[in-house]
């Protein structure tokens, strides 16, 4: 919107021409989500307290966990406000990827607004049923595939990048739609697994977008993309801004979610920030480095499905809780440390993702 404005004001003053800079526009987005976060916290938290929209705790998990009942949740409808205001302000509105990594991102987070006011303000314990998440998250991944399918403009766009490898290239044909519905749906999902600690998953969240930027950044950049043997997916740049606003907000909303969290995200915020990642990834053709720099989010969804697997197959468990950040907690290790840790393991593997940059 700003840029269109800017457009029309560079044909009177030449300063303006400084908006078309991807860069600058990627900051702007950044620092407007972030500031828009910590403006929009204190008066969503209050809403929330007054309307008595609190978490409800699990009586088997860990005992500390108790006092955090009736923590008002939900809040992830302000990073969703803020990545949206910001990326219509500062995104260009001409191209198709902005339009749809906001649709997906908007519609998870509406499934998981559905799922979490049903829980907590109609105090219906089984929220929004299994198959009902199900079945409108696989319409919006399928419909997002099947509309990035039909719109790729050369064949490397519906071909699997292996990192590492710069002449490995695989076709995919219509298997394409297939992975990419499984990359939105499970990144949606995993997110949503490890969103069970104060702060845990938005800084992860954080991390992995500033690490998707820089190859949104790189693929929509013919010299760039050239020089590092990467895809060069036309109009991918913009998603640069994007991902510039999920930090943003993300870091926003980290301000009242840090331990002692003061609000919970919530699936409204969890399941479209996975699903914002999913689909970013996919557009820049860097699945399988989003499996490498989102490894935190992996942990915790494999830790899931080997727990559910064991128990039912064996009738034992091989960890003490799951997702994985209850296992440690169980063990003794303080909610801050198992938080810092799972961090410091994120900024490892983003580090490691983009390192497949130039190891090819």
């Amino acid at each position: 919107m700003l840029l269109f404005l800017a457009d029309l004001l560079a044909n009177f003053q030449s300063a303006f021409n400084v908006f078309n800079y991807l860069t600058l526009r990627v900051i702007l987005g950044t620092l407007t989500a972030l500031m828009l976060c910590l403006w929009l916290g204190p008066q969503v938290i209050k809403r929330l307290v007054e309307r008595q929209i609190g978490q409800a705790v699990r009586d088997d998990g860990p005992q500390s966990h108790l006092s955090k009942a009736g923590t008002p949740t939900m809040g992830g409808a302000m990073i969703l406000i803020a990545i949206a205001i910001s990326t219509l302000l500062w995104g260009d509105l001409t191209n198709h990827y902005v339009w749809l990594v906001l649709a997906v991102t908007l519609g998870f987070g509406a499934i998981g607004w559905v799922d979490d006011y049903r829980k907590v303000v109609e105090k219906n314990p089984r929220g929004l049923p299994a198959r009902w998440k199900y079945f409108w998250q696989s319409a919006i991944g399928l419909g997002a595939a099947v509309v990035l399918y039909l719109t790729a403009a050369s064949p490397v766009e519906v071909s699997l990048i292996v990192p590492l490898f710069k002449d490995v290239v695989v076709p995919l044909g219509l298997f394409y739609i297939v992975l990419t519905y499984f990359v939105i749906v499970g990144s949606s999902n995993a997110v949503n697994l490890t969103d069970g600690l104060d702060g845990l998953a938005i800084m992860p969240t954080v991390l992995v977008a500033m690490g998707l930027a820089i190859f949104a950044y790189a693929s929509g950049n013919t010299v760039f993309a050239q020089y590092l043997h990467i895809p060069l997916v036309p109009g991918a740049g913009e998603l640069a801004v994007f991902c510039g606003t999920i930090a943003g907000a993300g870091l926003g909303f980290l301000w009242f979610n840090t331990y002692p969290a003061q609000v919970f995200m919530g699936d409204v915020g969890a399941l479209a920030l996975g699903a914002a990642l999913g689909v970013v990834a996919v557009i820049v053709r860097q699945e399988i480095v989003l499996f490498i720099m989102g490894g935190v989010f992996v942990m915790e969804t494999v830790s899931v499905m080997l727990q559910v697997g064991s128990y039912k197959l064996t009738g034992r468990r091989i960890f003490r809780m799951a997702p994985l950040h209850h296992h440690f907690e169980l063990k003794g290790w303080p909610e801050p440390r198992v938080i810092v840790r799972f961090w410091i393991i994120t900024v490892v593997l983003v580090l490691l993702g983009l390192a497949t940059l130039k190891i090819r």
